[in-house]
């Protein structure tokens, strides 16, 4: 009798171990608390591990809202979701502070009344103020400012900003050539305030950040390098509290930004789910379950509500 071929340890199983050691010797949780947080995490490794991602350092927010949308669509009880959230937040807070992963993708999700979960994104007055902060009159400024507007204008995932050649760019028909997951590309048109601070990064900052030196990346460092996840992360921060945006700011949230507002300004949702890059369009749903939250919260403000 031939024996079940059993799956070899990845990344990700290794990550889960640890936690769950963690959550044993220091925690102290009772064995049927652990045997919970063990099934979950293992299904959500699985999970991971079908859509081809090896390692938490490479999930981000919207993964985890697909996944947790699955499980909703599966039937699972609103009690074993928010089992299910709590034993993946506690996995990422854990990496994070191990240092497996740059930040913890899953600090911004949230669920209401057992609903699927809704991303955070800023009102448009926000979102101005933020794009305001970087000062484009020296060369750093003026590449932040790009990445900024580029990034609210298309919806990009900050893996896919980060990773542009300055070929993705054309300035003639105003598109972006983005290679997404899975190495699909996509085409997403930009509007004119980022192609702007696009051209003027281009036309000097960008050398003068290079100085001697040669790139194809789009976006640099005065090192000569491109800018990485963790360095825009940074600077995005930096520029949220300058702005005086009271909650935290991640990559993400300009992407569910540019997202929401396309959607509470009529767009198509298939024509959103294009430029986000998403295979399921049910992931794309998501944004418009946030416009149903708002239309409750007005009615709820009604005289005769």
């Amino acid at each position: 009798m031939t024996e079940a071929v059993q799956r070899a340890p990845t990344e990700l199983d290794e990550a889960v171990d640890r936690y769950l050691a963690h959550l044993r010797v220091e925690r102290g949780l009772l064995n049927a608390t652990l045997e919970a947080y063990a099934r979950d995490l293992r299904e959500y490794v699985e999970w991971l591990s079908g859509r081809g991602v090896p390692r938490l350092a490479e999930v981000d927010e919207p993964l985890i809202l697909q996944h947790l949308g699955a499980l909703q669509l599966r039937g699972l009880s609103r009690a074993s979701q928010a089992r299910h959230l709590a034993a993946v937040r506690g996995l990422h807070r854990f990496a994070n502070a191990e240092g497996l992963t740059p930040g913890d993708p899953s600090e911004g999700v949230e669920t209401t009344r057992g609903s699927r979960p809704l991303p955070h994104f800023l009102a448009v007055d926000e979102v101005d103020l933020l794009l305001a902060q970087p000062d484009a009159g020296n060369a750093s400024g003026a590449r932040d400012k790009a990445m900024l507007e580029l990034l609210y204008a298309s919806g990009l995932r900050v893996s896919e900003l980060v990773a542009l050649p300055v070929s993705a760019i054309d300035p003639h028909t105003g598109v972006v050539r983005v290679r997404g997951k899975g190495g699909k590309e996509r085409i997403v048109p930009v509007g004119e305030r980022a192609r702007d601070a696009l051209a003027a990064y281009l036309c000097g900052p960008r050398q003068k950040l290079l100085g001697t030196r040669h790139s194809s990346d789009l976006f640099v460092t005065p090192r000569g390098g491109h800018m990485t996840r963790q360095g825009f992360w940074k600077l995005l921060g930096r520029y949220a509290r300058s702005a005086g945006i009271q909650q935290r700011v991640y990559p993400h949230t300009l992407r569910h930004s540019f997202a929401t507002h396309l959607l509470e300004r009529g767009a198509d949702l298939r024509a959103v789910q294009a430029m986000l890059g998403h295979a399921d369009i049910a992931t794309t749903q998501i944004y418009t379950h946030v416009d149903r939250e708002r239309l409750k919260a007005v009615i709820a403000k009604h005289p005769r509500a």
